[in-house]
């Protein structure tokens, strides 16, 4: 199949290079050669623009990161849309705004463009083994049609709702996942200034209601100062804006993805943007003068 493929970041990268192993030809547009290198060399074909990958391809997938990238890559001047047939399917694999995402589905479907918006959760690793979670806005009959894709790429696929929904869905992954790095490193914070062993009490949690698999990974990072990035603090920060943007769009009431919106908020201004967001650990330790 011929995909157009723009995004070669710490995510769209390796998820590009499973569509390669898969057998697929892949038409690449980046802003920097030096990521989207291992992707020509492993066989995608470079384009000048958005327009030239949209032209020569039947799908095209965008990993980009953020609400005026992806409107600038899909309908900006040397956007997708000008190259794109009537037929078409563009799916972001972003995390971007719910209501930007319906703006552009419906400005693409007056081309006769179809769009399904499918963010990501799972992080690097699971970008590289292909086990990432999709959740999918969007036409059903086209998430059928591209499904077979999405399974090179992940595990657990559920489409949905209608477009915008895969992107308010990746909203309730952020608040669950951004909570429960605050839950671990609060535990981790009292185990240790109690004199309790924080790692025997990583190890007695992980064994009942309270394991979970952030727990397992992250906690086991912040157990180790291990903050090299996953998925990185900017991107999380990113995230919880979109969040809270629709929490006051739909006036619902979310005070605790308040918190951690305020966590990413304080690690950025500590100029810790680039690395991974379960370093929200050190914004507890500087509350209480043992951070860096």
């Amino acid at each position: 199949m011929k995909i157009g493929f723009i995004g070669s970041g710490i995510m769209g990268r390796p998820m590009a290079e499973n569509l390669l192993r898969a057998g697929h030809q892949l038409f690449v547009y980046g802003r920097r050669f030096d990521r989207l290198e291992p992707m020509l060399v492993a066989g995608a074909l470079g384009k000048g623009t958005p327009t030239e990958v949209a032209a020569e391809s039947d799908i095209t997938f965008t990993v980009v990161s953020d609400t005026t990238d992806v409107e600038q890559i899909i309908l900006g001047d040397r956007g997708l849309v000008h190259g794109a047939r009537p037929g078409h399917t563009i799916v972001d694999m972003s995390t971007v705004s719910p209501a930007a995402t319906r703006r552009i589905a419906a400005a693409l479907a007056e081309r006769g463009v179809h769009m399904l918006d499918a963010p990501v959760s799972g992080g690097e690793t699971g970008a590289r083994e292909s086990t990432l979670s999709i959740m999918v806005g969007g036409e059903a009959p086209i998430f059928e049609k591209i499904r077979p894709l999405f399974e090179i790429l992940g595990k657990n696929i559920v489409h949905v709702g209608g477009h915008g929904a895969g992107q308010v869905v990746k909203c309730c992954n952020q608040i669950v996942v951004g909570l429960t790095f605050e839950g671990v490193a609060e535990a981790i914070l009292l185990a240790r200034r109690n004199g309790v062993d924080p790692v025997k009490m990583r190890e007695a949690l992980l064994g009942g209601f309270a394991g979970s698999r952030i727990l397992e990974v992250h906690g086991q990072r912040m157990l180790d100062a291990n903050y090299k990035p996953g998925f990185k603090v900017k991107l999380h920060h990113k995230d919880m804006a979109i969040v809270m943007d629709n929490a006051q769009e739909t006036a619902t009431p979310l005070p605790g993805a308040a918190l951690i919106a305020q966590q990413m908020n304080a690690l950025m201004g500590a100029g810790d943007s680039e690395l991974d967001s379960s370093a929200i650990m050190r914004a507890l330790e500087r509350l209480v003068g043992e951070g860096k």
